[in-house]
């Protein structure tokens, strides 16, 4: 199989790779507020937001994982399964994963009772991952996506959100990589507030971790929120520096000499 890119994430989205059978994996996903706070915000670094994970591979191609956000005190789930991996003699040209998740906002919205019931505060994204690496050094990877929300409080916009994303990855040298993530909202399903996610990242590989650094126009760390409810903008400096760290531990199927 390929090494098409470094982790199960590529800056928020996830990446085709799933975890080895047994491996589970301890994100810690950190965001700083916007850089256009200035010195007085130091550069949004006096605000942050975080996300606890952890992943699981049930097999080599079947990763399940849960999280919680402190963005909208919000738990979720996914589960990722690798239906084709690129091979390196090449008779698999590409890698496709399918992906699920489901999002709960726990907080409560001010309002009417019916904006806090269970099924009002629950989101779910479909995605298919389709990568290649195309080099040694370069993979590409794109993201068709469907997010959809039970709740839309504005009824001018849809309860289904449809994206196209897109990401590539550059190997910078043996445990070095650098990497891109853009996601295209279709027009008039979401408010004029928010804006297309664009993300840029650099990962550091260890034996047993992966340090991820990030800046991004999207605070929030899962589909709900970098695809569908993106407010910071490049243009106007409202972007956001973050990082994940990934540490893995082998629970099942270790061998020992």
């Amino acid at each position: 199989m390929a090494q098409t890119f470094p982790d199960l994430r590529i800056v928020n989205g996830h990446s085709v790779m799933t975890s080895p059978a047994g491996q589970m994996k301890f994100i810690i996903s950190h965001r700083f507020g916007s850089i256009d706070g200035g010195i007085e915000e130091f550069f949004g670094l006096d605000e942050a937001t975080i996300r606890l994970g952890l992943d699981y591979g049930i097999t080599d191609r079947l990763t399940v994982g849960v999280g919680r956000s402190s963005f909208e005190k919000t738990f979720d789930g996914y589960a990722k399964y690798a239906i084709l991996r690129q091979t390196k003699d090449g008779k698999m040209p590409i890698s496709l994963t399918g992906l699920a998740t489901v999002a709960i906002r726990s907080v409560d919205l001010p309002g009417e009772e019916e904006l806090n019931e269970l099924s009002a505060k629950t989101f779910y994204s479909y995605q298919l991952l389709v990568a290649k690496k195309l080099t040694d050094r370069l993979s590409v990877q794109i993201m068709p996506t469907l997010v959809h929300r039970n709740l839309v409080l504005d009824e001018d916009y849809q309860n289904d959100v449809f994206s196209a994303g897109g990401a590539a990855r550059y190997q910078v040298s043996r445990t070095v990589s650098l990497q891109t993530e853009y996601y295209y909202v279709l027009p008039d399903q979401i408010s004029d507030q928010f804006n297309n996610s664009l993300s840029f990242g650099c990962d550091i590989e260890t034996k047993n971790h992966v340090f991820q650094l990030h800046v991004s126009n999207s605070q929030g760390m899962i589909e709900k929120f970098f695809i569908g409810e993106t407010r910071g903008s490049w243009e106007d400096g409202e972007v956001y520096f973050g990082f994940n760290i990934s540490r893995d531990f082998q629970l099942s199927g270790r061998k020992y000499k």
